[in-house]
């Protein structure tokens, strides 16, 4: 195995740095089952008027793009720049 430099090598924090609650949940996080950290990991935001109906399909990009603008508020970032 090289060797380098001790200063080349970032080491992480002591656990004295890491506040304690922090190192609680992360400790606990780890002690999860996979399956339980990925239903936790995404959160469901109600998007207004997007999840109002299963699906839509439009023929143009430009009628989706049209869609978008005369249907969506703008904080959802779905507007022309």
């Amino acid at each position: 195995m090289a060797e380098y430099p001790s200063n080349s090598i970032k080491t992480a924090p002591a656990d004295a740095d890491i506040p304690p609650d922090w190192l609680e949940d992360f400790e606990a996080a780890a002690r999860r089952s996979l399956e339980t950290r990925f239903r936790y990991a995404f959160i469901r935001t109600y998007k207004p008027v997007l999840d109002d109906e299963p699906f839509r399909a439009f023929d143009t990009t430009a009628d989706y793009r049209r869609w978008c603008e005369e249907n969506l508020p703008d904080w959802l970032g779905y507007g022309r720049v």
